[in-house]
């Protein structure tokens, strides 16, 4: 079942994982605290940009409700390749939102319980709406965190979009 590298520690998302019979495998690599992107961690793996995913949280404003509402925004998750961003118009449409934005990243850890780096779509506090850009099964296997700076997991695409209950969509602008 799960594979460990370099003596790699086990995270929440390896025994989650675990626990639901899932095949991954734990990569570590070198933390470069001052640069965090998604570029560097494939850099450090070894392996294409576009099969590293970053994982980003958004709040949406959702027609039907109304700003008296205390729930007038909701959560949701995007899991995209490191070299896109995140097109907000088309994560909104995902999620069935009038419009959406990124999380400030204070939020982050008190609303997933993890820290900028360490984002991973598994395992949040709250179970989140969440959404992969359509290249993730372009590929075998690809990267997204298992939960802490330093290591990533390896694995298949549809078995983690099916493991988390995602849809696939294009979430991403298309660079010229």
């Amino acid at each position: 079942m799960a594979k460990e590298k370099h003596g790699a520690g086990k995270t929440n998302v390896a025994r989650l994982l675990d626990r639901a019979g899932v095949d991954y495998e734990l990569i570590p690599y070198e933390v470069d605290e001052n640069n965090l992107a998604a570029d560097h961690v494939a850099e450090e793996l070894g392996e294409d940009i576009e099969t590293v995913f970053k994982t980003l949280v958004l709040k949406g404003e959702f027609p039907g409700r109304n700003a008296a509402n205390s729930n007038a925004a909701g959560y949701f998750v995007c899991v995209v390749p490191g070299n896109g961003a995140v097109d907000l118009k088309k994560a909104a449409k995902a999620a069935g939102a009038k419009k959406a934005d990124l999380i400030p990243m204070k939020d982050l850890l008190p609303l997933t319980g993890y820290i900028r780096g360490g984002c991973s779509p598994i395992g949040m506090k709250k179970p989140f709406p969440t959404f992969f850009h359509v290249t993730a099964l372009d590929f075998d296997v690809i990267y997204v965190s298992a939960g802490v700076r330093g290591l990533q997991l390896r694995i298949n695409p549809q078995a983690l979009i099916d493991y988390v209950g995602a849809t696939v969509t294009d979430l991403i602008t298309v660079s010229q």
